[in-house]
C-alpha cells in the first residue's frame, strides 16, 4: 500500500467516524474552530502572572511559532495537495475552509507550537497540553479539512522546533534583557510583584 492510499485511508477511518457517532460532531467542531480562542485565554493569563518563567514560556512558544510556520511555508513549496474535502468524495465537511495547500496544517502548528513549549516549561500536568494538541489535530480529520500527513507534519515541524527553542532562547541575554526591559516599563503601570523569580 502506497503512502498516499494509507493516507487517504487513515483520514476515511478518522473522518467517518463522524457519520457513525454525529452526537460527537458539535465537540469536534468546537475543538476544530475555537479552542484556540481558549489557547489565547490561557497566553494572557500565563503572561499576566507575571512571573519571570513563565512569561520566558510565552516568549518560547511565540517564537517557536513563527520559526514553525515558516519551515511549514518552506515544507508547503515541496509538497503540496489541497484539502480532503476538494480531493475526495463523500467527506464528511463539517465546517467552513478556504480552499489551498493544506500541507503542513497551519492549525496544528500553532497547537502544538504552543503545547509543546508550554510542556516542556511546565513538565507534570503539562502534558494535559500535549492531549489538547493531539484532540485539535484529530479534530481536523474529523471535520474534513486536514489529511493525517497535514497534521503528522505540522505537529513534527512543531516539536523539533520547541526543542531547540526551549534550549536556545530562555539562555539569549537580549531576550532576558528585553524582558527585563518590558517588566521595568509595566512597574511603571502595574503594581511590582516582588516574589517573581528568576529561571
Amino acid at each position: 500500500m502506497s503512502f498516499t492510499e494509507t493516507n487517504i485511508n487513515i483520514f476515511r477511518m478518522i473522518n467517518d467516524l463522524g457519520k457513525e457517532y454525529t452526537y460527537l460532531n458539535p465537540p469536534f467542531v468546537f475543538i476544530a474552530e475555537y479552542t484556540v480562542y481558549l489557547l489565547a485565554l490561557a497566553t494572557i493569563v500565563y503572561w499576566f502572572t507575571r512571573e519571570y518563567k513563565n512569561r520566558m514560556m510565552v516568549i518560547s512558544a511565540g517564537i517557536t511559532f513563527i520559526f514553525a510556520e515558516i519551515i511549514g511555508k518552506l515544507a508547503g513549496t515541496l509538497h503540496s495537495n489541497y484539502q480532503p474535502f476538494v480531493e475526495l468524495d463523500n467527506v464528511n465537511k463539517l465546517i467552513e475552509k478556504t480552499v489551498g495547500n493544506s500541507f503542513p496544517s497551519d492549525h496544528t502548528i500553532l497547537f502544538f507550537s504552543f503545547c509543546m513549549t508550554f510542556w516542556l516549561f511546565k513538565k507534570g500536568y503539562g502534558f494535559l497540553w500535549i492531549i489538547a494538541a493531539i484532540l485539535v489535530g484529530i479534530s481536523r480529520m474529523w471535520v474534513g479539512v486536514h489529511y493525517p500527513a497535514d497534521v503528522a507534519a505540522g505537529a513534527l515541524i512543531s516539536i523539533v522546533s520547541a526543542i531547540i527553542v526551549y534550549f536556545v532562547v530562555p539562555k539569549l541575554s537580549f531576550i532576558q534583557k528585553l524582558l527585563r526591559l518590558y517588566e521595568k516599563g509595566e512597574g511603571y503601570i502595574l503594581p511590582s510583584k516582588t516574589n517573581s523569580k528568576d529561571f
